[in-house]
């Protein structure tokens, strides 16, 4: 009479088949989504709320603004407000809104012209002082505008070009630069030298190793610094209160505090044009939102 031999039971699965059982989710692991949903859904309404307030209240008039207790959600809306605000007697905002745009656009590009071959050329050659340079590229960071404005603004006089687009761009430039070219710097250094010296053996010069390899290669910390010092420009306030002295010529962030007087303020308007002041912001962060993410975690894992 023949023995069947029990079949052999896994001591890690206890399964008479050999396959791995499937850990069971269990209510714990389903509450604990649940907690970390809501948790999560909590501190975006947090963040959030302020924006809502300021959206629903550019809809508003300013009585309603005003109003004990507040009201949500306006009687009527005023979609006019935003019409209004463009011709207002405190400040041209037309021409305010091209000033920031010029400046900030105009500010980003001289950075990036001056960055990208500063950080190439710190992370490729090793020169005398090459470590004091950095130093004190990064002691730069450690002043501010709003600190440097009043002699700012006198060394400005002195060249003739005060009250100019040109003066904002120099200053927003070099606030600015510093901090492109550290991160492109580690960019720049994580990227083989076999590759330029490859380059070179085909007959690249520097200019098209740079321009054609190694840049697309570091791209992402290229849009990271672009972003960070677009955004920085774009938000610029103490330098350009007391440099440009001109209403025309001053950007939407000082324009912002002439609808806020001492007796009377526009609060509608003053909503407004914050939300046309984040708007372009918003829509740069959503274009290159997976390239400033990988720009900002690139070598987090080796």
């Amino acid at each position: 009479m023949a023995v069947t031999a029990p079949s052999p039971v896994s001591e890690q699965t206890g399964s008479t088949t050999g396959r791995p059982r499937r850990p069971r989710r269990g209510r714990g692991s389903r509450r604990r989504r649940g907690l970390l949903a809501a948790a999560g859904a909590v501190v975006a309404l947090v963040f959030v709320a302020p924006y809502l307030i300021m959206l629903v209240g550019s809809f508003k008039t300013r009585s309603e603004i005003l109003r004990v207790p507040p009201t949500y959600l306006p009687e009527t809306w005023h979609p006019s407000n935003y019409v209004d605000m463009w011709s207002t007697p405190e400040t041209p905002l037309p021409y305010n809104l091209v000033s920031t745009i010029v400046i900030s656009v105009c500010a980003t590009l001289l950075v990036l012209c001056v960055a990208v071959p500063a950080a190439y050329y710190t992370a490729r050659f090793r020169f005398p002082g090459r470590l004091l340079f950095l130093l004190l590229v990064l002691v730069t960071q450690m002043l501010q505008p709003a600190v440097l404005a009043a002699g700012l603004f006198r060394e400005f006089v002195t060249l003739g070009i005060h009250d100019t687009w040109l003066a904002m761009i120099l200053v927003n430039g070099a606030f600015n630069l510093s901090f492109a070219v550290w991160i492109m710097h580690s960019f720049f250094a994580s990227v083989p030298k076999e590759l330029d010296e490859a380059a070179m053996i085909d007959g690249a010069s520097r200019l098209q190793i740079l321009r054609r390899i190694t840049a697309p290669l570091v791209w992402p910390g290229v849009v990271t610094a672009i972003i960070f010092t677009f955004v920085n420009c774009w938000n610029e306030f103490a330098a350009s209160l007391v440099i440009l002295t001109t209403a025309e010529n001053q950007p939407l962030s000082v324009a912002l505090t002439k609808f806020v007087g001492q007796y009377e303020s526009a609060w509608q308007y003053v909503f407004g044009v914050s939300i046309v002041g984040i708007v372009p912001v918003v829509v740069l962060f959503a274009l290159i939102e997976k390239r400033l993410v990988a720009g900002l975690t690139a070598g987090a894992v080796k």
